[in-house]
């Protein structure tokens, strides 16, 4: 939280030297919801009872993965980046954004893909030992969090790399896959055995719900999460589609009478238009 604090500070003065003001709604964003959902989950119950409580482990985890990134996007962290480099740094970082990895990460299906892997991971004994080990709990609090931001930034910076087309068919998909990452909560829920394996309870901690009754906790939440958090990236592609089937007009509108005629004439003829 330090490192990334004193970084975006550091990013509004060098963006202040090139003669750019920051606007002050976007730190307070970034300060108050980004780093703010954070220190909550992290400093708070979810992150101190996450090593005994599978609830509070699966609830930190689907967190960190799915809701802080986007509250961190909030303050535009990339755009602040872009506005503190030269020349060379801005060139530099729109070959990243155009990238094909950049593309990829940018697909909305692949963050519900990639989300419905991590959640499967809840369904596995492996989830008991990442639970259990001291080491690996506080690797894991950076690392989600790394791994949401690599997912949603692209998805909110490529607005109109996609025809309108492309944009539609992939908005009816993952409206259907982003349901795929609510199966890991369903099946925890219904589940009567103890799938991670470990059935004590942490000794003194008599207020703790057993580990069968923990389970099912860790399941309804894992399922509201994954289902709210559904609603924010079928608003982000309905933007994208938006944008891009106004820019797509607004060409159209820039055609002469003689450029529309002929690009009808090539439509017609299953011509692909140059672009």
């Amino acid at each position: 939280m330090a490192v990334a604090a004193v970084l975006y500070a550091l990013g509004i003065r060098r963006a202040a030297r090139a003669g750019i003001v920051w606007p002050r709604r976007r730190t307070v964003l970034f300060f108050g919801l980004g780093l703010g959902s954070y220190a909550v989950i992290e400093l708070g119950f979810l992150g101190t009872y996450s090593g005994g409580l599978r609830w509070a482990f699966v609830t930190r985890i689907a967190l960190l993965l799915m809701v802080v990134p986007a509250l961190v996007t909030l303050g535009k962290p990339l755009e602040l980046l872009r506005a503190g480099l030269g020349p060379a740094g801005r060139e530099r970082l729109d070959r990243v954004a155009h990238s094909r990895v950049f593309r990829i990460l940018g697909n909305a299906m692949v963050a519900t893909l990639v989300a419905a892997a991590v959640f499967c991971l809840f369904l596995t004994p492996l989830a008991g030992v990442l639970r259990t080990s001291p080491i690996i709990g506080e690797v894991i609090g950076v690392a989600t969090l790394v791994v949401g931001l690599l997912l949603v930034v692209p998805l909110m910076v490529l607005t109109g790399f996609h025809t309108s087309t492309f944009l539609a068919i992939e908005f009816l998909l993952a409206f259907v896959e982003l349901l795929v990452d609510s199966i890991p909560g369903i099946l925890l829920r219904l589940n009567d055995a103890v799938v991670d394996g470990i059935t004590t309870v942490a000794p003194g901690a008599l207020w703790w719900p057993n580990p069968l009754h923990d389970q099912h906790l860790a399941g309804d939440f894992l399922w509201f999460i994954a289902e709210v958090a559904d609603v924010p990236i079928l608003i982000i592609l309905l933007i994208r589609w938006n944008r891009r089937d106004r820019a797509e007009a607004s060409s159209f509108d820039e055609l002469s009478d003689a450029e529309h005629d002929a690009l009808v004439q090539a439509h017609l003829r299953g011509e692909q238009p140059a672009r």
